[in-house]
């Protein structure tokens, strides 16, 4: 059965967690609290999906004004699914829903900084954060 890709803006907040558990991001997302996570959803402009026979195995989380810019806040595969290609068909649905008009931005995680040059992405020197207190 093929990987089904969708837009999905009311994604549950306990299927989000399922694949965060699943692969590193669980360890840098705060999976042990459901209001946080699904106050995460409800407050991002684009949700795609990857499932595999209904089952959730990829996210793409980004929040975008549509016309310039957009925030790739999270790019989850399950670890048992990786090196398919979900990774980078989730980016492209994602830039396709936020539109070509409008630049793609994200930190990789640690570990990942390789995966997204391979995918198309540039790497960009000059940003700078100012960290979450939690």
């Amino acid at each position: 059965m093929p990987i089904v890709y969708a837009l999905e803006p009311n994604l549950s907040a306990h299927e989000f967690r399922s694949v965060l558990a699943a692969c590193t991001l669980g360890g840098r997302r705060p999976i042990d609290d459901p209001q946080r996570l699904g106050q995460m959803l409800r407050n991002a402009d684009v949700i795609v999906t990857a499932r595999d026979g209904g089952k959730l195995i990829g996210v793409a989380r980004a929040i975008t004004d549509f016309a310039f810019c957009g925030y790739l806040s999270e790019l989850a595969v399950d670890d048992s699914y990786q090196h398919q290609g979900i990774g980078k068909r989730l980016i492209a649905e994602t830039r396709a829903a936020a539109g070509v008009s409008a630049s793609l931005f994200l930190f990789a995680a640690p570990g990942a900084e390789a995966y997204y040059p391979k995918v198309g992405m540039t790497p960009m020197p000059n940003g700078w954060v100012i960290r979450r207190e939690r």
